[in-house]
């Protein structure tokens, strides 16, 4: 229709011209031919192009009056700009709506655009609360989102509430965890959370995940200051002011955590905490990815009150593609944003540009037929490449893959970067740590620690150390020590009349740790009165910075405040005085009554053995069993002194005889020199050694003043409340055991050995079954110092300083100096003698089974020739032994005695003759 209308327009033109020569017109109306035929053909064209060309349109939400929303927009364009330039059949076409932060003016810019702009996707929503109400605007029109922002934890069936909601973004999970590995590396076990509100409250989830990541490193918040928005404020100086104050005044923790906050609200909480000096030394300030994104385009003023800061910083790699993507950047926002002060592009700048490339990709995908939202919708979370913010693939409708993030430090007019945080690594000086060429630390639950890698530049100046996070103390400002007036025995801690500084082993204790210590503490020291229970609740409540003195290390105190590690070992001990013990039966106590019943019965054994080898040659050893018995035993007993009279046959027994008497030579020395040993040293013995007795006789008991001791005797040992006496000063123990007023005194381990060094002669002490956790100091929870005495209380101990102040304040009384203090001597046992009577129990079984066996050998060829005892004539074969002028005929022996007459190993003394050669002497 148009080329009808102008094909006549113009030849109505033609028809009304003047007639002219043709000559004269010729040439003109030959180019008027050729410009509109090349108009036509041109028209043409272009309707053709119009009508194969597609047009995406995208809605964008963003809030083009802050800086976020300047690099979204300017990457946004810049992405969609590439795409128009290459694509020739089908554009993308944005339409922004700046909805100034509020979340109802979002969910109604989504509605405008879908409605009037009919945008096929709608990306941006820099808060939770904005994507969370475009979502159901997208539900209703079936039309995805793209949003940029996530929850700090993500809800129970997001997908299935929001079907078209895609975030481009991960929950703070991994931040959370960061920071506390961070916080732990240092060993600052409290922290204080700065945030700035909202009215919908959008920082309460990553709080709650801080303090659960916070508690799985034994860390806690101590403390969180809540600002309201600075829009709310007429005067923001001095509510800040006031909230600082009450901070100073409610904790000791300075390691500051700021979860959000504007640029405005920042530089006047950097403010006034230098003023108030709360940036300095020993104090640390972290700030959160939210704020550490926008670092390069702060002004230098603010640069200068973070001077030490640490920052968690999304990471993103300088690829070609980033270079590429920064030039273009920086020329488009340098020329459009005049008034800012940085020109570089931030992760939201690059989340923007992936989030175009998520969209263009999907179009590429589906053929330019985008009709369906569905098909569109599957398209975009099927999404798998490498964008300039990181990797784009996503999951449960989010970025399956958890960010890098970047510690960074601020140092003068720049942020100098530090270690890396990988996800399911921890902290590490690269980022290759997959290929081996890095190390991680403090990853899931990893209790070790010792900070960055890189030099930190802290606030203030610590000279070279890592700050404590903690209120240290000053000169205008000492810490404040607690110290029991009274203690069971003076010795370990005491206020001297007119003296404001305590004396004793644990104040000179105290004195040596401080010295050791690469940081001041100066001190000033209150005196208590009262049960040590109220001295840790004092600590507890924050009235008092630290307790010293003789405190037992328990379970339930340890619930309120930090013990270091024990200086002393603890325990209950019962004691009880001495009496001389009986001697009636002490000669019996120099071997025990193992040693008694083996020595017995081996004194027997060697007298059956000494009777087996000696009674078939020895006549001594022969005759009625009673007079045999007799003589084995009268020989083996008079062999104890040396005494024996009666002459051996057998080498066998001469053997067995002298490793006898080596046995007894030793045994004797033993028992004589035990003996001596108790005979000389008076024997001193208990009156009670087992609390049963005590309680079953419902006799008194003592105790010092410490209230769980006296709960502990009765509720665990099980003593009435009635017979338990409460004592406190040295001298009352021995009075009252003098009077008879109390059986046995139960004390803990340190004073029970205190009071034996000056009383070892009149009273024992028995062994502490019962055990406690020590004696230590008590600090304030999550105060620093207790982990930094902890520490020099082991150097001093294993280097000895602990045993010399020990011997300057609990030195033995003179009569307790020397070291046989313990006046009962214990009983010979069986393994003192156990290898000597293996060796003669050894040779006396060798010896009887060589003569049994010699025995048994010489008895067979006798009982063969048994006709041979005969002889031929039929006379008697009986032979006779003389020695020297008397003449024996042996009765008829058994084979056993014929054999042992032959054996070459017996007597040499008897001549073995015949019958006939008797005679023919006589």
């Amino acid at each position: 229709m148009k080329r009808t209308n102008l094909f006549t327009k113009v030849n109505s033109q033609l028809s009304t011209c003047p007639l002219i020569p043709v000559n004269k017109v010729l040439k003109p109306c030959f180019l008027s031919s050729l410009l509109i035929t090349f108009l036509l053909i041109l028209s043409n064209g272009v309707e053709a192009a119009a009508s194969t060309t597609k047009v995406t349109n995208i809605g964008a939400i963003i809030d083009g009056n802050s800086r976020t929303g300047k690099e979204e927009k300017t990457a946004m364009q810049i992405a969609v700009q590439n795409f128009n330039n290459i694509s020739r059949n089908h554009k993308l076409s944005l339409h922004f709506k700046h909805p100034k932060g509020d979340p109802l003016q979002a969910a109604y810019a989504a509605e405008e655009l879908i409605k009037e702009k009919k945008v096929e996707v709608i990306i941006g929503m820099d808060t939770w609360e904005e994507a969370a109400l475009v979502a159901n605007i997208g539900n209703q029109s079936q039309v995805p989102i793209l949003s940029f922002a996530a929850p700090a934890r993500t809800p129970i069936l997001t997908s299935l509430r929001w079907p078209f909601l895609i975030r481009i973004a991960s929950d703070g999970s991994e931040q959370m965890r960061c920071i506390a590995a961070l916080v732990h590396s240092y060993n600052w076990r409290r922290v204080v959370v700065i945030y700035e509100d909202d009215v919908l409250g959008s920082e309460y989830g990553n709080l709650a995940l801080l303090t659960g990541a916070l508690q799985e490193v034994g860390s806690k918040i101590e403390y969180r200051l809540v600002l309201p928005p600075l829009s709310f404020l007429t005067d923001p100086k001095d509510v800040v002011q006031d909230e600082l104050m009450k901070l100073q005044h409610q904790t000791k923790a300075r390691v500051f955590i700021v979860l959000q906050s504007s640029f405005p609200m920042l530089t006047c909480i950097l403010g006034e905490a230098k003023k108030a000096g709360l940036v300095g030394n020993d104090t640390v300030w972290i700030v959160a990815n939210s704020i550490t994104s926008f670092l390069d385009s702060m002004d230098i003023p603010v640069f200068s009150s973070m001077e030490g800061t640490l920052g968690i910083k999304t990471y993103y790699s300088s690829s070609s593609s980033y270079k590429r993507f920064e030039a273009l950047f920086q020329k488009s926002f340098r020329s459009e944003y005049l008034n800012e002060n940085d020109f570089q592009p931030g992760i939201q700048a690059l989340r923007a540009y992936d989030s175009i490339g998520i969209i263009t990709r999907a179009i590429e995908k589906l053929g330019s037929n985008i009709t369906s939202p569905k098909r569109f919708l599957n398209s975009v979370l099927e999404s798998d490449f490498s964008g300039l913010s990181g990797r784009i693939r996503f999951k449960d409708g989010m970025l399956s893959d958890a960010p890098t993030l970047r510690i960074v430090n601020v140092v003068g007019k720049k942020c100098k970067e530090l270690d890396f945080w990988l996800p399911n690594c921890g902290f590490s000086d690269t980022l290759y740590v997959e290929q081996g060429k890095g190390r991680c630390r403090n990853s899931d639950g990893d209790k070790t620690s010792g900070g960055l890698s890189g030099p930190v530049i802290w606030p203030g100046d610590l000279n070279g150390r890592d700050p404590k996070g903690w209120a240290m103390p000053t000169e205008e400002n000492p810490l404040r020590i607690i110290v029991p007036r009274r203690t069971s025995f003076d010795k370990f801690v005491t206020f001297r009349i007119g003296e404001k500084r305590p004396v004793g082993f644990c104040v000179d204790l105290f004195d040596e740790v401080v010295k050791r210590l690469n940081y001041s503490i100066p001190p000033v020291f209150f005196e208590f009165d009262g049960q040590y229970g109220d001295m840790i609740q004092g600590v507890y409540n924050k009235t008092y910075d630290a307790a010293i003195g003789d405190i037992t290390i328990l379970a339930e105190r340890a619930e309120y405040v930090e013990f270091t590690q024990p200086y002393a070992e603890s325990g209950l001990s019962m004691v009880v005085p001495l009496e001389t013990e009986d001697t009636t039966w002490i000669f019996l106590k120099p071997f025990n009554l193992k040693m008694w019943m083996v020595s017995s019965a081996l004194f027997i054994y060697t007298m059956l053995i000494i009777w087996f080898l000696e009674h078939q040659t020895n006549p001594e050893f022969r005759g009625p069993w009673k007079y045999q018995f007799g003589t084995a035993l009268w020989f083996t007993f008079s062999s104890l002194f040396f005494a024996q009279r009666e002459r051996l046959y057998s080498n066998f027994t001469r053997v067995v005889v002298v490793a006898w008497l080596c046995v007894v030579f030793i045994l004797t020395s033993s028992y004589t020199a035990s003996l001596t040993s108790m005979l000389t040293v008076q024997r001193m013995q208990p009156n009670f050694s087992q609390f049963e007795k005590l309680k079953n006789d419902k006799l008194n008991v003592g105790c010092n003043n410490e209230s769980f001791v006296q709960e502990y005797v009765k509720d665990v040992l099980g003593f009435d409340h009635d017979k338990i006496k409460i004592f406190n000063p040295e001298n009352d123990y021995t009075t009252e055991f003098e009077r008879n007023s109390i059986a046995a005194a139960f004390l803990e381990l340190p004073y029970e050995r205190l009071f034996l060094n000056q009383h070892c002669k009149r009273y024992t002490g028995t062994k502490a079954t019962y055990r406690f956790g020590g004696l230590g100091f008590a600090f304030q929870k999550g105060s620093p110092f207790a982990a930094d005495f902890s520490r020099e209380i082991l150097c001093l101990s294993e280097d000895g300083n602990i045993t010399l102040l020990e011997q300057k304040w609990f030195a033995p009384s003179p009569e307790c100096s020397t070291s046989a203090t313990n006046n009962n001597v214990e009983s010979l046992s069986l393994s003192s003698f156990k290898g000597i009577y293996i060796v003669f129990a050894a040779i006396s079984t060798i010896c009887f089974l060589l003569f049994l066996f010699r025995l048994l050998r010489n008895s067979r060829p006798h009982h063969e020739a048994d006709g041979g005892h005969l002889t031929p004539g039929g006379k008697s074969g009986t032979k006779y032994f003389h020695n020297g002028e008397k003449t024996r005929v042996p009765r008829r022996a058994s084979t056993f005695a014929q054999a042992l007459d032959k054996d070459e190993w017996g007597s040499t003394k008897w001549e073995y003759v015949s019958n006939s050669d008797n005679l023919e002497n006589n």
